[in-house]
């Protein structure tokens, strides 16, 4: 109950484009842990490939832009084949993730 009077009612259902943004932010955080074991500067632009199950890759695509931007990433490479180092994400689907730097 609000204190003037009435309340709040949240839906809490969970779309396929909600999910979809959680699990490129997911992404985002794997992408971001694989630049800091490279030993990459926060400033370093990279190339980026990632691969995973359909549904990985789906979110990804979708969401491609974001990934780019949260990450300083030039390109983006979406590939069915695992051409980095898997990284299990929360909900449980995996991606695989592989960065390389751009020169300046």
């Amino acid at each position: 109950m609000l204190p003037g009077g009435g309340f709040v009612i949240l839906d809490c259902a969970v779309t396929p484009q909600l999910a979809a943004e959680g699990l490129a932010r997911d992404v985002v955080r794997a992408v971001q842990q694989a630049r800091r074991d490279a030993g990459l500067l926060v400033s370093d632009r990279i190339a980026l490939v990632l691969g995973g199950n359909d549904v990985t890759r789906e979110a990804v695509e979708l969401h491609s832009e974001l990934i780019k931007a949260e990450t300083l990433a030039v390109t983006l490479e979406v590939s069915d084949v695992d051409a980095g180092e898997t990284v299990i994400l929360g909900d449980g689907h995996k991606v695989t993730v592989s960065v390389s730097k751009v020169a300046a």
